[in-house]
């Protein structure tokens, strides 16, 4: 799954949007509960064998759903590994991180959006922060565009075929909602009042 969303914030606020290192629940309701509470997030003093040797940071969520006429909360329970200099996460189920999914893990990256280049930047196209300040005359607004790269497989039995297209289609949708609920945040982060879409 690949998806791109929007958010009217510069990168660097952004990725700590994502990041959420103040462990906040920001996302809507449903069924009287929020779509995604944040239970945890624990900095470990353990590092990942790759370039960086970043820290490996262990995320605990609920995810709130409803299927027919039961409803309740999935625990979601991620190891994470974030790279603050590329704006960049990469992250995945831990040994009993969700009970429905064989495989989950993913990431994203937060890169620059040059909102005013088109009508201040006439003659060049942006290639970076300092180009667009210089050709924008240091009036061009920075928002950040947000890519996520998601891969997940349901497990057994999630993965028969009528149960394994609903596990799909739930999981896209949820995604597609907590993108939402970002975009939100980051328009109350801005001061502007929040936009009254359908949920």
């Amino acid at each position: 799954m690949e998806m791109e969303f929007i958010l009217g914030l510069p990168p660097q606020t952004a990725y700590d949007v994502l990041t959420n290192e103040d462990n906040e629940s920001y996302s809507r309701d449903k069924n009287r509960r929020r779509l995604l509470t944040a239970v945890s997030r624990i900095v470990t003093p353990e590092r990942d064998e790759g370039p960086g040797h970043r820290p490996i940071v262990k995320v605990e969520k609920e995810l709130a759903w409803k299927f027919l006429f039961l409803s309740g909360t999935l625990p979601i329970r991620l190891i994470v590994l974030e790279d603050p200099k590329k704006l960049h996460v990469f992250y995945l189920k831990d040994a009993k991180g969700i009970r429905t999914m064989e495989t989950f893990r993913g990431s994203y990256t937060v890169e620059p959006l040059y909102v005013d280049a088109e009508r201040l930047c006439k003659r060049t196209k942006p290639k970076s922060t300092e180009e667009y300040r210089k050709c924008s005359g240091g009036k061009g607004r920075i928002g950040s565009k947000v890519k996520v790269d998601q891969t997940f497989r349901p497990a057994s039995p999630w993965d028969l075929p009528l149960l394994s297209s609903y596990m799909r289609r739930f999981t896209i949708e949820t995604t597609k909602k907590v993108a939402e609920d970002l975009q939100i945040r980051a328009t109350n982060i801005r001061g502007i009042p929040e936009y009254k879409g359908e949920h």
